[in-house]
């Protein structure tokens, strides 16, 4: 993967390479005013305007290439650089007078537009490269890129190749190439090791999808702890309230949380930020089968909280309390979870906008900041005690989901909250991981939300002690 990203781009900046000139809407007239002369009369003639994402070929007048003309249009998405990307002809490029955060988002808007998912299909296409810009440091880039497109593939590869043994071992070569320490607690001996909601919720499934625990950790065992806990739903059936076959098309994503706390988790422990990082993916398939849980259950719970069953097709927020009363036994500093948790969610925010629910007021007004720089959004929902009374249930301590329709991802997250009290600032991200409409640089498919603002946070509390 390094190798492939890494390969887009060229460090020699004397290497002659093709000029790409980028113009906002109102300033096409300005460039052809600066460049009179056969540049500017093929501008006109074409009828470039500058909207977001054209580009226009400039002939070297020898039947070759003398340049590119990109709109910006007058929008400021960021990663509408990756239009150069996807369409420009193989080549060496350099980007011409952009300013330094310009040109870092550029920079990895390029990479991003140059993935595709070939598992399956391949494209055979031989890709531009850029020459980096200065002042951008190239490492970071592919670092991110990386971690962008292992979230990506993990989200895009069905359930064939993507069951809770698979998601195991994709989480075991990231922890071995950094040198964490790995461990599993598989099938019944969760019940011994006390899971049982994790064991309830996958106990359906069939060999190799055995439902299971994996962590690992990192770091030194004297820094401050930070845990990440991610959503590992290798395909959600809804179980006994099972979904029609409109909503089951894309349930090889409920497994999102888990690649994005997977990619998150890479990007910290090869920056070598200063903390003892723990991982925790409960991996599990929601099927349907003669011993799968009912509604009307009640499952214990690792807290010792007794959990009645509403719905079986909301069985993300079970397997991740078990999990997250196991991170909160360490007290950590911060417990982030990530999961593809709630349609609710969606239908509040949409695709793009990921919520947030967190107490901390200091930890969201620095992440915010992170989300806007790294044009990675993000927006903060309430943990609104006053919905938590919707949880009630009249035989068990609390039912997992409310008898009504409305606020469900509120209520999905004062669900988890409940199983976090020692965590000093606990962080639930409600993520979709998918893009349905593509747009340059996010094609249609699995997608990575909100890890580059939490990595941008997390170096800023934690920079590697020197």
């Amino acid at each position: 993967m390094e190798s492939s990203i890494r390969n887009l781009f060229v460090t020699d900046h004397k290497l002659a390479a093709i000029p790409i000139w980028v113009v906002r809407t109102d300033r096409v007239a300005d460039w052809c005013g600066a460049h009179a002369g056969a540049h500017a009369a093929w501008v006109e003639t074409a009828g470039f305007t500058g909207d977001a994402g054209k580009l226009l070929l400039l002939p070297d007048g020898a039947g070759g290439l003398g340049g590119v003309l990109f709109g910006l249009g007058a929008a400021t998405d960021p990663f509408i650089y990756a239009a150069l990307s996807e369409q420009l002809p193989a080549g060496t490029y350099r980007l011409v007078d952009l300013d330094e955060g310009a040109a870092r988002h550029a920079t990895l808007a390029w990479a991003m537009g140059a993935y595709t998912f070939e598992k399956y299909k391949q494209r055979n296409r031989t890709k531009p490269k850029l020459v980096v810009p200065d002042n951008v440091d190239l490492d970071e880039i592919v670092a991110l890129a990386e971690a962008m497109t292992l979230t990506r593939d993990l989200v895009n590869t069905p359930t064939c190749d993507m069951a809770p043994a698979d998601l195991e071992a994709a989480i075991a070569r990231v922890a071995g190439a950094a040198g964490a320490t790995l461990s599993t607690i598989c099938g019944d001996d969760l019940l011994t090791e006390n899971y049982p909601m994790v064991h309830a919720v996958g106990r359906a499934a069939g060999p190799g999808a055995e439902p299971r625990l994996v962590d690992f950790t990192w770091g030194p065992e004297d820094a401050p702890k930070v845990t990440l806990v991610g959503k590992g739903v290798c395909f959600d059936t809804g179980g006994l309230n099972i979904k029609p076959g409109s909503s089951m098309g894309l349930m090889k994503k409920d497994m999102g949380g888990a690649a994005h706390v997977l990619a998150l988790a890479s990007l910290i422990m090869q920056a070598k930020l200063h903390l003892r990082l723990r991982v925790l993916v409960p991996a599990v398939e929601n099927a349907v089968s003669g011993n799968a849980f009912r509604p009307g259950d009640v499952l214990h719970s690792r807290k010792g909280l007794t959990v009645e069953i509403g719905n079986t097709d909301a069985e993300g927020r079970l397997i991740l309390a078990d999990a997250l009363a196991e991170a909160d036994s360490e007290a950590p500093e911060l417990l982030i979870d990530m999961a593809t948790l709630t349609g609710a969610a969606r239908v509040a925010l949409g695709p793009d906008l990921p919520p947030f629910y967190t107490h901390d007021d200091a930890f969201a007004a620095a992440f915010e900041t992170e989300t806007i720089s790294e044009a990675d959004p993000a927006w903060r929902m309430p943990l609104w005690r006053a919905y938590d009374d919707w949880l009630q249930s009249k035989i068990a301590d609390v039912n997992h989901i409310s008898d009504g329709g409305q606020a469900g991802s509120i209520t999905a997250a004062l669900f988890l909250a409940r199983f976090v009290s020692a965590a000093k600032t606990y962080v639930h991200f409600d993520v979709f991981a998918w893009t349905p409409r593509a747009r340059p640089g996010r094609p249609v498919g699995g997608e990575a939300q909100c890890i580059r603002a939490l990595f941008g946070y997390l170096k800023k509390q934690y920079a590697p002690v020197e």
